[in-house]
């Protein structure tokens, strides 16, 4: 989890380290995660794994919670199923349908569970500047109420939102269209193909939308009073859109994806920080 994050943030306190690639050529890699995780013990202990881990926990909760009561509010009407090509209207209607459904429970479960999340992230940060801002879940509760008033929860949360939504309408649609017109009916495994599709295609969809997912947790921690947050270690962002536009220009909009293989960028190989 701190490790994830921190590589998000671009906090590297170790050099890269020349690798090859698959044809050979030499390339910079950074610390993958088990290395990373290792510098973390060395500096914070096995405590220093789990910073931010309590309020990480209550957002899962608070999350699940309002799935399942937003899910009994507004129960979604049963459908009858659907494979047929003749019947393509009437299934696409049933995928939009459900579709719609869920990104209702997502979106309202997302602001629900939001500001324990962005205390989570500024819990976790201080490690880059050895911060004791946020020591606790109430207590972070109170400072960021005090300092930036109740929008301080909610810093991060459009392209988190726009994440989720693109996300459940690009990986239900796609597969919908896989099955229905890429998966004969007469083929024996049509059945079991059709139940992986999309699970394949969440996996897929996920590595597409993960900017937005970063730039979410960049802004939970920027411009908050935290070292990491502020310059030189990040600018100052305007908005999620400022942020967007920073880390595409730098070429960084899929920093922190990879926690095992991560090639260092021209300017991670010249400065810890980026």
């Amino acid at each position: 989890l701190l490790t994830g994050f921190l590589s998000q943030v671009g906090h590297e306190p170790l050099p890269p380290t020349v690798g090859r690639t698959v044809l050979g050529r030499k390339v910079l890699y950074l610390p993958g995660f088990f290395t990373y995780a290792r510098h973390i013990v060395d500096v914070d202990g096995k405590r220093g794994l789990f910073r931010g881990l309590t309020p990480r926990l209550i957002s899962s909760t608070l999350s699940t919670i309002t799935r399942g009561s937003v899910k009994k509010a507004f129960p979604l009407e049963d459908m009858e199923h659907v494979s047929n090509k003749d019947d393509v209207k009437t299934s696409l209607r049933k995928v939009v349908k459900e579709t719609s459904h869920e990104m209702m429970m997502q979106c309202v479960s997302r602001v629900v569970s939001h500001p324990l999340h962005v205390i989570s992230m500024r819990c976790m940060v201080q490690f880059v500047g050895r911060e004791v801002k946020y020591s606790g879940v109430f207590s972070a509760i109170g400072r960021i109420f005090k300092e930036e008033g109740i929008l301080g929860f909610f810093v991060g949360l459009v392209p988190y939102i726009l994440g989720d939504v693109i996300f459940l309408w690009c990986c239900n649609l796609v597969a919908h269209f896989i099955n229905t017109y890429a998966v004969d009916d007469n083929f024996s495994q049509a059945s079991v193909i059709r139940s992986y599709t999309k699970f394949v295609m969440g996996i897929a969809v996920s590595m597409l939308t993960y900017p937005f997912l970063l730039v979410g947790d960049l802004m939970a921690v920027n411009n908050c009073g935290l070292r990491a947050g502020l310059p030189p270690y990040a600018p100052a962002f305007t908005s999620w859109i400022h942020c967007w536009r920073y880390l595409s220009a730098q070429g960084q909009l899929f920093r922190g994806s990879s926690l095992l293989f991560r090639r260092a960028p021209i300017p991670a190989a010249s400065f810890p920080m980026d």
